[in-house]
Protein backbone atom coordinates (compact mmCIF):
# COMPACT_ATOMS: atom_id res chain seq x y z
CA UNK A 1 0.00 0.00 0.00
CA UNK A 2 1.13 3.53 -0.78
CA UNK A 3 0.71 6.66 1.30
CA UNK A 4 -0.07 9.77 -0.77
CA UNK A 5 0.45 13.46 -0.07
CA UNK A 6 -1.35 16.00 -2.25
CA UNK A 7 -0.70 19.72 -2.72
CA UNK A 8 -2.13 22.22 -5.17
CA UNK A 9 -1.79 25.84 -6.18
CA UNK A 10 -3.58 28.12 -8.62
CA UNK A 11 -2.56 31.67 -9.53
CA UNK A 12 -4.38 34.32 -11.55
CA UNK A 13 -1.14 35.45 -13.16
CA UNK A 14 -1.62 38.69 -15.08
CA UNK A 15 -5.24 38.06 -16.02
CA UNK A 16 -8.49 39.51 -14.63
CA UNK A 17 -9.99 36.05 -14.18
CA UNK A 18 -8.51 32.80 -12.98
CA UNK A 19 -10.01 30.31 -15.42
CA UNK A 20 -8.13 27.32 -13.97
CA UNK A 21 -9.67 24.86 -11.53
CA UNK A 22 -8.47 21.72 -9.80
CA UNK A 23 -9.59 19.26 -7.17
CA UNK A 24 -9.22 15.75 -5.83
CA UNK A 25 -11.21 12.98 -4.14
CA UNK A 26 -10.23 9.70 -2.54
CA UNK A 27 -11.80 6.49 -1.33
CA UNK A 28 -10.19 3.61 0.56
CA UNK A 29 -8.47 2.54 -2.67
CA UNK A 30 -8.43 5.33 -5.24
CA UNK A 31 -7.26 8.92 -5.52
CA UNK A 32 -8.81 10.91 -8.36
CA UNK A 33 -7.21 14.25 -9.31
CA UNK A 34 -8.59 16.64 -11.91
CA UNK A 35 -7.21 19.89 -13.33
CA UNK A 36 -8.85 22.09 -15.98
CA UNK A 37 -8.11 25.32 -17.86
CA UNK A 38 -11.23 27.08 -19.12
CA UNK A 39 -11.84 29.40 -22.05
CA UNK A 40 -14.85 31.39 -23.12
CA UNK A 41 -14.25 34.98 -22.08
CA UNK A 42 -16.03 37.25 -19.59
CA UNK A 43 -16.05 34.60 -16.89
CA UNK A 44 -17.18 31.72 -19.08
CA UNK A 45 -13.84 29.97 -18.78
CA UNK A 46 -13.92 29.77 -15.01
CA UNK A 47 -17.43 28.32 -15.17
CA UNK A 48 -16.28 25.69 -17.69
CA UNK A 49 -13.22 24.61 -15.72
CA UNK A 50 -15.10 24.33 -12.42
CA UNK A 51 -17.85 22.38 -14.14
CA UNK A 52 -15.32 19.98 -15.65
CA UNK A 53 -13.67 19.34 -12.28
CA UNK A 54 -16.95 18.93 -10.40
CA UNK A 55 -18.50 16.63 -13.01
CA UNK A 56 -15.48 14.36 -13.31
CA UNK A 57 -14.91 14.01 -9.58
CA UNK A 58 -18.62 13.56 -8.91
CA UNK A 59 -19.05 10.88 -11.54
CA UNK A 60 -15.83 9.11 -10.58
CA UNK A 61 -16.88 8.99 -6.92
CA UNK A 62 -20.09 7.21 -7.90
CA UNK A 63 -18.35 4.64 -10.10
CA UNK A 64 -14.52 4.68 -9.90
CA UNK A 65 -12.78 3.75 -13.13
CA UNK A 66 -10.34 0.85 -13.03
CA UNK A 67 -8.92 1.26 -16.53
CA UNK A 68 -8.01 4.11 -18.85
CA UNK A 69 -10.83 3.27 -21.28
CA UNK A 70 -13.41 3.84 -18.54
CA UNK A 71 -11.86 7.21 -17.68
CA UNK A 72 -11.99 8.13 -21.37
CA UNK A 73 -15.74 7.53 -21.18
CA UNK A 74 -16.08 9.77 -18.12
CA UNK A 75 -14.38 12.64 -19.97
CA UNK A 76 -16.73 12.20 -22.91
CA UNK A 77 -19.79 12.29 -20.66
CA UNK A 78 -18.40 15.43 -19.02
CA UNK A 79 -18.05 16.98 -22.46
CA UNK A 80 -21.75 16.32 -23.10
CA UNK A 81 -22.66 17.97 -19.79
CA UNK A 82 -20.57 21.06 -20.54
CA UNK A 83 -22.22 21.48 -23.95
CA UNK A 84 -25.67 21.07 -22.37
CA UNK A 85 -24.85 23.82 -19.85
CA UNK A 86 -24.26 26.48 -22.50
CA UNK A 87 -26.63 29.46 -22.53
CA UNK A 88 -26.76 31.81 -25.55
CA UNK A 89 -26.32 35.46 -24.64
CA UNK A 90 -24.47 34.67 -21.40
CA UNK A 91 -20.82 33.99 -20.50
CA UNK A 92 -21.69 30.29 -20.87
CA UNK A 93 -22.45 30.53 -24.59
CA UNK A 94 -19.02 29.50 -25.89
CA UNK A 95 -17.30 27.92 -22.91
CA UNK A 96 -14.58 25.31 -23.36
CA UNK A 97 -12.04 23.72 -21.05
CA UNK A 98 -8.97 21.58 -21.26
CA UNK A 99 -8.92 18.79 -18.71
CA UNK A 100 -6.52 16.20 -17.34
CA UNK A 101 -7.53 13.50 -14.86
CA UNK A 102 -5.25 11.13 -12.95
CA UNK A 103 -6.35 8.09 -10.96
CA UNK A 104 -4.01 6.27 -8.57
CA UNK A 105 -4.98 2.92 -7.09
CA UNK A 106 -2.79 3.05 -3.98
CA UNK A 107 -3.65 -0.53 -2.98
CA UNK A 108 -2.73 -2.14 -6.30
CA UNK A 109 -0.01 0.45 -7.12
CA UNK A 110 -1.56 1.31 -10.49
CA UNK A 111 -2.14 4.61 -12.27
CA UNK A 112 -4.24 5.60 -15.26
CA UNK A 113 -5.16 8.95 -16.75
CA UNK A 114 -6.99 10.75 -19.55
CA UNK A 115 -6.88 14.25 -20.98
CA UNK A 116 -8.12 16.58 -23.69
CA UNK A 117 -6.27 19.77 -24.65
CA UNK A 118 -2.90 21.00 -23.43
CA UNK A 119 -3.12 20.63 -19.66
CA UNK A 120 -0.57 17.97 -18.77
CA UNK A 121 0.19 15.05 -16.47
CA UNK A 122 3.84 14.39 -15.56
CA UNK A 123 5.09 11.23 -13.81
CA UNK A 124 8.49 11.48 -12.13
CA UNK A 125 10.62 8.61 -10.88
CA UNK A 126 13.89 9.12 -9.02
CA UNK A 127 13.53 12.81 -9.82
CA UNK A 128 13.34 12.39 -13.60
CA UNK A 129 10.40 12.57 -15.99
CA UNK A 130 9.25 9.00 -16.59
CA UNK A 131 6.14 9.78 -18.64
CA UNK A 132 3.87 12.67 -19.58
CA UNK A 133 0.81 13.34 -21.70
CA UNK A 134 1.03 14.75 -25.22
CA UNK A 135 -1.00 17.88 -26.00
CA UNK A 136 -3.90 18.02 -28.42
CA UNK A 137 -2.52 21.12 -30.12
CA UNK A 138 -1.32 22.39 -33.47
CA UNK A 139 2.30 22.60 -32.34
CA UNK A 140 2.29 19.10 -30.84
CA UNK A 141 1.23 17.87 -34.25
CA UNK A 142 4.22 19.69 -35.74
CA UNK A 143 6.49 18.04 -33.17
CA UNK A 144 5.03 14.61 -33.95
CA UNK A 145 5.68 15.16 -37.67
CA UNK A 146 9.27 16.32 -37.06
CA UNK A 147 8.72 19.95 -38.10
CA UNK A 148 9.40 21.32 -34.60
CA UNK A 149 11.44 20.15 -31.64
CA UNK A 150 9.80 19.88 -28.22
CA UNK A 151 11.80 22.89 -27.00
CA UNK A 152 10.44 25.07 -29.82
CA UNK A 153 6.84 24.54 -28.69
CA UNK A 154 7.02 27.01 -25.79
CA UNK A 155 7.82 30.03 -27.96
CA UNK A 156 5.84 29.18 -31.07
CA UNK A 157 3.33 31.94 -32.05
CA UNK A 158 0.55 29.34 -32.42
CA UNK A 159 1.38 27.46 -29.24
CA UNK A 160 -2.10 28.02 -27.79
CA UNK A 161 -4.09 26.73 -30.78
CA UNK A 162 -5.79 23.54 -29.65
CA UNK A 163 -7.09 20.65 -31.72
CA UNK A 164 -9.41 19.56 -28.93
CA UNK A 165 -10.83 20.47 -25.54
CA UNK A 166 -14.09 19.88 -23.70
CA UNK A 167 -16.90 21.86 -25.29
CA UNK A 168 -16.45 20.76 -28.90
CA UNK A 169 -18.74 18.42 -30.81
CA UNK A 170 -18.56 14.86 -29.46
CA UNK A 171 -17.73 13.40 -32.86
CA UNK A 172 -14.51 15.44 -33.11
CA UNK A 173 -13.50 15.46 -29.43
CA UNK A 174 -10.03 14.00 -28.91
CA UNK A 175 -9.39 12.23 -25.61
CA UNK A 176 -6.14 10.39 -24.96
CA UNK A 177 -6.14 7.87 -22.14
CA UNK A 178 -3.14 5.97 -20.79
CA UNK A 179 -2.05 3.51 -18.15
CA UNK A 180 1.26 3.11 -16.41
CA UNK A 181 3.47 0.56 -18.12
CA UNK A 182 4.93 -0.09 -14.68
CA UNK A 183 3.55 -0.25 -11.17
CA UNK A 184 3.62 2.96 -9.16
CA UNK A 185 6.60 2.87 -6.79
CA UNK A 186 7.10 4.55 -3.44
CA UNK A 187 8.88 7.81 -4.16
CA UNK A 188 7.14 8.44 -7.48
CA UNK A 189 5.77 11.95 -7.98
CA UNK A 190 2.88 13.01 -10.24
CA UNK A 191 1.98 16.51 -11.34
CA UNK A 192 -0.98 17.90 -13.26
CA UNK A 193 -0.50 21.43 -14.61
CA UNK A 194 -1.94 23.98 -17.02
CA UNK A 195 -0.05 25.46 -19.96
CA UNK A 196 0.46 28.66 -17.98
CA UNK A 197 3.02 26.71 -15.95
CA UNK A 198 4.73 24.41 -18.43
CA UNK A 199 5.08 27.23 -20.98
CA UNK A 200 7.79 28.74 -18.78
CA UNK A 201 9.30 25.69 -17.08
CA UNK A 202 11.00 22.95 -19.07
CA UNK A 203 11.72 19.43 -17.84
CA UNK A 204 15.16 20.42 -16.51
CA UNK A 205 13.64 23.08 -14.25
CA UNK A 206 10.90 20.74 -13.06
CA UNK A 207 13.46 18.05 -12.19
CA UNK A 208 15.92 20.43 -10.49
CA UNK A 209 13.28 22.07 -8.31
CA UNK A 210 11.78 18.67 -7.44
CA UNK A 211 15.19 17.39 -6.32
CA UNK A 212 15.63 20.36 -3.99
CA UNK A 213 12.11 20.43 -2.53
CA UNK A 214 11.51 19.02 0.98
CA UNK A 215 7.76 18.50 0.47
CA UNK A 216 4.99 18.91 -2.13
CA UNK A 217 3.87 22.35 -1.00
CA UNK A 218 7.41 23.69 -1.07
CA UNK A 219 7.91 22.34 -4.58
CA UNK A 220 4.79 24.05 -5.90
CA UNK A 221 5.90 27.25 -4.19
CA UNK A 222 9.22 27.09 -6.03
CA UNK A 223 7.46 26.43 -9.34
CA UNK A 224 5.14 29.40 -8.79
CA UNK A 225 8.09 31.66 -8.04
CA UNK A 226 9.89 30.41 -11.15
CA UNK A 227 6.86 31.12 -13.36
CA UNK A 228 6.49 34.64 -11.96
CA UNK A 229 10.17 35.33 -12.62
CA UNK A 230 10.11 33.89 -16.13
CA UNK A 231 6.88 35.72 -17.02
CA UNK A 232 7.84 39.06 -15.45
CA UNK A 233 8.26 40.64 -18.89
CA UNK A 234 4.66 39.77 -19.84
CA UNK A 235 2.13 41.77 -17.81
CA UNK A 236 -0.85 39.71 -18.98
CA UNK A 237 0.68 36.26 -18.60
CA UNK A 238 -1.73 33.36 -18.24
CA UNK A 239 -3.18 31.82 -15.11
CA UNK A 240 -1.05 28.92 -13.91
CA UNK A 241 -2.01 25.97 -11.74
CA UNK A 242 -0.61 22.66 -10.60
CA UNK A 243 -1.60 19.71 -8.45
CA UNK A 244 1.03 17.26 -7.27
CA UNK A 245 0.90 13.85 -5.62
CA UNK A 246 3.94 12.48 -3.78
CA UNK A 247 3.99 8.79 -2.93
CA UNK A 248 5.75 6.87 -0.17
CA UNK A 249 5.50 3.48 1.45
CA UNK A 250 2.69 3.37 3.97
CA UNK A 251 3.60 2.74 7.57
CA UNK A 252 2.64 -0.78 8.68
CA UNK A 253 -0.54 -0.96 10.81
Amino acid sequence: MLALEVALMSDRGGRKYNEDACGHWHSRQHLCCVLADGAGGHGGGDIASKLAVQELIGRFSLQPSERAAELDGLLRVTNDVLIAQREPGTPRQDMHSTVVCLVIDFIQHRAHWAHSGDSRMYWFREGRVLDRTRDHSLVQGLVDSGVLTADQVRNHPKRSELRSALGIAPEVLEVTAGEGREAVQAGDVFMLCTDGLWEYLDDAVLEATLAAAPNPGAWLGELAAAVRKAAAHKASHDNFSALTVWTRAANPP
